[in-house]
């Protein structure tokens, strides 16, 4: 086809505009690039096709990293949450996760109005159908309409739409999400350059009017008050929305199992791997045959809709049979189902071929984000397009990459997973793949990132200055609390008031810092203690009884942190001839050969090499060194 040069070019051209399509357009813009946007239809900009709702233990981590860098993921949901709850409050902080409902229609109206208000970004509604690569350098996108975009970066966020195809029951098309356009040539033009593709499938439940369900049948789940997403907003105050707990009967699952064979997910329909740790309740019916009830939460779509969302009730089973199941369950006996659930199944780059900056090693200038990567969710998505972003901008500004450590935020732990290890299905984030889940908590992640979302100049000077203030605060009334000065001592009223609160005896004089650090006591009570106890801020109070309450586990955590480190800056030469090194296996050498780890520590994650197989990379990295007249550097 010919195709017409548009007169404009661009430093970055970003595909797609779901959760990691915005962040990743945002960034560039940001940091002073043209950048363009160009996505199937305009009135599904940062469109929620699954839940409408963010967080949860690890995924809640990775928004709050997204606004700790200076993403706009958590500000779009604070302005437009109508729920919200923490989760895991019965255990430690390092796992609580906070769980927000959001209004889906004003969720998009607002990531939509950020976008085309923001300057250098210019929003298009195009379908990208051809990637242009000249000497192996991306160029720019040839689009159906037959116009040739250039552009000197181009980051892929197509989600679930590569030849996306929705499979209800034995009715199956051509679509993407929501049965949207589906972006079909553009997987031939991946293809032809030499991109491996995998076939994933995701699921969604079906949508059910409000009107058609009984509550009375079902347990209420408020919100809270006090909580949101962001460092930078304040808590949602205003009256909130009422989620509703239901679960399934052995009568649906009886459904389930009579029409087993009608299912696409066993009848042989579908294709694509789906995510285990997100399975369709027909997966879990057969999976977990001794479990006679599955938990269901019913959620509002938002404020001017009738449509609920029945989370945990992904399916693909025909549309009778959704109806049928449905009416087994408590509160949806007379349930009219608007949306019935579906599967879809999509192509998706195989993670490996990734670098960590989410460039492709096969293709200069040409990176990828979300789940064209192989992940599952928004939270996931939204991480990695805001780093594929920042790493497009900053290579064009002739700047080092950002490559965050898995010690350093759960959006390294996420993006060194996929690339270093790849991944077979759908990949979830979870606070259980963390190693240092202590230290990343959601509770502290502008102190680990906000630094970096200074430097890298996506964070304002007044909010910085804000950060600082809070650390100043923090550092000084943990001093106040050490200090000998304010010691406390047993005297009969101190012990009268420590039984009161259920504390046990003091049998000598103890710091404040020493008394905060018993279960029983909150940094409130150490008013009865002293009278010079600073007021501060329910944020910088958390903090405090953090670090003084978990102070010893912390530093243990921050002691093998260290000795991570070290691994990590055993650099490894990018110009490195795996297949020559012998002592290597042969698995080991194809592996490191194909993932290029740049360190000692991610060689060693890499799934194939063994700790032979490390030891005998370091001792020929000595001797490459001592060749090189001591240079390991290598990058």
């Amino acid at each position: 086809m010919d195709f017409h040069k548009y007169p404009k070019e661009y430093d970055v051209i970003v595909i797609g505009a779901g959760h990691a399509g915005c962040e990743a357009s945002l960034a560039p813009a940001r940091m002073g690039l043209e950048t363009l946007t160009l996505t199937v239809n305009l009135d599904h900009v940062a469109f929620m096709p699954c839940n409408p709702s963010l967080g949860g233990p690890g995924k809640s981590h990775i928004v709050r990293e997204i606004d700790a860098l200076g993403g706009e993921m958590a500000r779009n949901m604070d302005k437009t949450m109508i729920q919200i709850r923490m989760l895991n409050t019965s255990k430690g902080p390092a796992v609580h996760g906070l769980r927000g409902q959001s209004d889906k229609a004003a969720y998009h109206r607002r990531m939509k109005q950020v976008l085309e208000q923001q300057d250098k970004l210019d929003l298009k509604q195009e379908i990208a159908e051809e990637i242009v690569v000249e000497n192996g350098q991306v160029r720019g996108v040839i689009t159906k309409t037959g116009i040739f975009f250039a552009g000197k970066k181009v980051i892929l966020t197509t989600g679930t739409f590569l030849k996306g195809r929705i499979i209800i029951g034995e009715a199956e098309f051509n679509a993407g999400p929501n049965q949207q356009y589906p972006a079909n040539k553009l997987s031939g033009s991946l293809k032809k350059l030499g991109i491996n593709l995998r076939r994933f499938k995701t699921g969604t439940p079906p949508r059910v009017s409000k009107r058609s369900l009984d509550f009375s049948k079902m347990e209420p789940q408020p919100g809270e008050t006090g909580l949101s997403f962001s460092f930078d907003s304040e808590p949602l105050s205003e009256e909130q929305v009422m989620c509703y707990l239901t679960y399934t009967t052995e009568e649906t699952h009886s459904i389930i199992r009579d029409n087993k064979m009608r299912t696409p997910l066993f009848s042989g329909v579908i294709e694509g791997v789906g995510p285990r740790y997100c399975p369709s309740i027909e997966d879990k019916v057969v999976r977990f045959p001794d479990k006679n009830r599955h938990q269901l939460f019913i959620e509002p779509e938002g404020l001017n809709t009738d449509e609920y969302y029945i989370s945990g009730l992904s399916t693909s089973l025909p549309h009778d049979v959704q109806i049928e199941m449905a009416r087994t369950i408590p509160g949806l006996e007379n349930v009219e189902i608007m949306r019935p659930g579906y599967a879809i199944e999509y192509d998706c780059v195989d993670p490996e071929e990734l670098k960590l900056d989410l460039e492709l090693k096969k293709i200069k200038g040409l990176y990828t984000a979300g789940q064209i990567n192989g992940s599952s969710g928004y939270e996931e998505a939204a991480g990695q397009g805001l780093i594929a972003g920042i790493n497009a901008a900053l290579s064009l500004q002739d700047r080092e990459a950002v490559i965050l450590k898995r010690s350093q935020a759960y959006i390294g732990v996420l993006i060194d997973d996929l690339v270093t290890k790849g991944t077979p299905e759908p990949y979830r984030v979870m606070t259980s793949r963390a190693e240092y889940r202590l230290l990343l908590r959601q509770d502290n992640a502008d102190q680990r990132l906000t630094p970096l979302g200074k430097e890298i100049g996506l964070v304002s000077e007044e909010r910085y200055q804000k950060y600082k203030n809070k650390l100043t605060a923090i550092k000084n009334i943990i001093s106040y609390l050490r200090d000998p000065e304010n010691k406390v001592n047993p005297t009969a009223e101190v012990r009268e008031k420590l039984t009161d609160l259920s504390s046990g005896n003091l049998s000598k004089p103890v710091s404040l810092e020493k008394l905060l650090r018993r279960p029983e006591i909150s940094y409130a009570d150490l008013k009865f203690f002293t009278d010079g106890l600073p007021e501060a801020t329910a944020d910088v109070i958390e903090q405090i009884e953090i670090q003084v309450k978990y102070k010893g586990y912390i530093d243990r955590q921050q002691a093998q942190v260290d000795q991570f480190r070290k691994m990590e800056e055993k650099k490894i030469p990018v110009e490195i001839d795996y297949d020559k090194l012998e002592n290597l296996r042969l698995e080991a050498r194809e592996k490191l050969a194909k993932i290029r780890p740049l360190s000692i520590g991610q060689a060693s994650r890499i799934s194939g090499v063994s700790p032979a197989d490390i030891s005998a990379l370091m001792i020929y990295l000595e001797q490459y060194r001592r060749n090189q007249g001591g240079n390991t550097s290598g990058n």
